[in-house]
């Protein structure tokens, strides 16, 4: 029987999803050694860290994470980052294979004047920062002003103005970061504005998220129904409507539809509107955009212009990876050729492979598609030496899976009394001191 040692680098879905692929195909001639490495001392990346508060169903998939991290053969090496405790190179010598799934964390950036005006912010930060990303603690969110403005028309965007406009109240009894909900109780924020270059029927939301809004209790969700009519007639004059794109722009009209109560919280959604300066002094005070048109399908601009007066401005146009050093990149994700990474026996899944894209289960086939090349490729295992000790040797402070149940506990615990499904642990040095 062989025994073949894979490093994955990234405790995120596309990750885990890997490792799964690969106890799946383990038979009486083969069997592998998976050693998770994870920056930060807790996994389950986006699960944690990107996922709505007030989405907690989404996030039971950590449930089956938990399975495949407590398989035989799988060990999880927490706190540990690639280039600092340990490089590539060094990996792909121990390893028989190395599989990248670190996502996609950098923020694309407008391009816009008065883009780094106080007050504007990447959906990179904002988003981290309510789920208790320890790297973002300490970001500096006013909520001072009537009105935000949400740049982007997929659902990290939607995510995020949901936040902004939600009451409260409703995300009590939520993993929501504690630093964030005592922000968002004496938010000003009333009106929340989604903003999107193209029109309805480009949008990439999901028709479930989309059709959430309009059960929101304290909520207005306005769209113009007049937009949505016209896009419908674009989409259907292009042939038959995919059915992914009939159920998103049904889900609108419904939105467009329902009644308003007259909420002193409203969400409005903007179509067709490009952003073209944010303007203030000393912070942000105004976003001005263009107004576009669809012409045998391509968006083109019309010359006119409207502006939005508000105090807070969060782009959501998509995000780009850290590059790690010695990996090639293009487009803002690793290049590859399928998710193998030519000349050396490093893989990538995930958003670091296809960029961000998809929700948490096209990680899934995504995952298992790149692991029947990996399998493909094996021949011989090697004998190397093992990573643990290197680590040790070098003062790394490990946090294995026993270590991270242990602080999951702990979060767990905290919550109980609050009805709350945990309170995260934000400090690193408080998550490596509970053992």
């Amino acid at each position: 029987m062989k025994t073949f040692k894979v490093a994955i680098v990234g405790a995120g879905p596309a990750g885990y999803f890997a490792a799964q692929a690969l106890q799946n195909s383990q038979s009486e001639d083969i069997k592998f050694s998976i050693d998770m490495i994870e920056r930060l001392p807790t996994p389950w990346g986006l699960v944690r860290s990107g996922v709505a508060p007030d989405h907690p169903k989404i996030k039971t998939v950590a449930k089956v994470f938990e399975k495949i991290a407590t398989a035989e053969g799988f060990r999880l090496f927490g706190n540990i980052e690639l280039g600092k405790d340990i490089s590539l190179e060094e990996l792909e010598s121990m390893y028989d294979a190395v599989v990248i799934a670190t996502g996609s964390s950098r923020g694309r950036k407008l391009g816009i004047p008065g883009e780094d005006l106080p007050g504007s912010f990447s959906a990179a930060d904002f988003v981290p920062w309510y789920n208790a990303h320890p790297d973002f603690a300490d970001v500096e969110i006013s909520l001072d002003c009537n009105e935000a403005v949400v740049i982007g028309a997929g659902n990290v965007a939607m995510d995020v103005a949901r936040m902004l406009a939600l009451e409260p109240s409703e995300l009590d009894t939520t993993d929501t970061a504690e630093h964030a909900l005592s922000k968002l109780h004496t938010s000003s924020i009333r009106k929340v504005h989604i903003c999107g270059r193209r029109g309805p029927e480009h949008a990439a939301f999901t028709s479930p998220e989309l059709r959430e809004l309009p059960k929101l209790e304290h909520t207005d969700v306005h769209i113009d129904q007049h937009q949505i009519s016209e896009a419908i007639k674009r989409a259907e004059a292009q042939g038959e409507l995919p059915k992914d794109l009939k159920s998103n722009l049904e889900a609108m009209q419904a939105i467009a539809e329902a009644e308003k109560k007259g909420h002193e919280r409203s969400m409005y959604f903007h179509f067709l509107a490009t952003p073209l300066e944010i303007k203030g002094d000393g912070r942000v005070e105004e976003v001005v955009f263009g107004i576009n048109e669809v012409n045998d399908g391509n968006v083109k601009a019309t010359g006119e212009t409207f502006s939005i007066k508000c105090g807070l401005v969060v782009s959501a146009i998509g995000y780009q990876s850290d590059e790690i050093s010695g990996l090639p990149y293009e487009g803002g994700k690793v290049k590859n050729e399928n998710g193998r990474i030519s000349g050396r026996n490093s893989y990538v899944v995930g958003w670091a492979k296809r960029g961000p894209s998809g929700v948490i289960g096209t990680n899934k086939s995504d995952s298992t598609d790149v692991m029947k090349l990996l399998l493909e490729d094996l021949k011989e295992p090697k004998s190397g030496s093992d990573v643990e000790k290197l680590l040790e040797e070098r003062g790394a402070k490990i946090v294995t899976q026993s270590d991270w149940e242990k602080i999951n506990a702990h979060e767990v615990a905290k919550g109980e009394p609050h009805g709350k499904p945990r309170v995260k642990l934000i400090s690193r040095t408080e998550m490596l001191g509970i053992k």
